[in-house]
């Protein structure tokens, strides 16, 4: 499957992209890609694109990549709805919640003392005594 996305270029610290079409599974830096549509420089906002180019690889079955997709968005070059491409934080579970308040009540019930225990010498001792009542 082909895929529109970025390729890192530029120095250390000054990052600079082109758009790019490759093969999915390929890594940008990878080869040649099959063509390169435009480029944008996030520092400077620079925006340049081939939007005639871009629609006809998507007509191709070419997929944009979310981040590009986005700044397309962005850019009126095309229509759509947002893609969120940060991991979606998770929320701790019901059960770990369930389970944790009672766990709480245990540690407040074993934190509270108890009748005091009997040592075994006090145990015989008031074994007898009653036996004898």
């Amino acid at each position: 499957m082909l895929m529109i996305r970025f390729q890192r270029i530029g120095r250390k610290n000054d990052p600079a992209f082109r758009m790019v079409v490759l093969e999915k599974a390929r890594s940008p830096k990878a080869g040649r890609p099959l063509a390169q549509l435009g480029s944008y420089n996030p520092k400077t906002k620079a925006f340049s694109a081939d939007t005639d180019a871009i629609k006809d690889w998507m007509k191709k079955g070419a997929q944009l990549s979310p981040s590009l997709h986005n700044l397309l968005l962005a850019k009126g070059l095309i229509e759509g709805k947002k893609i969120n491409v940060l991991p979606k934080k998770t929320p701790p579970k019901k059960e770990e919640e369930a389970s944790a308040a009672p766990k709480a009540e245990e540690t407040v019930a074993a934190a509270a003392p108890e009748a005091p225990a009997q040592s075994p010498v006090e145990e015989e001792a008031a074994t007898p005594a009653e036996a004898a009542a």
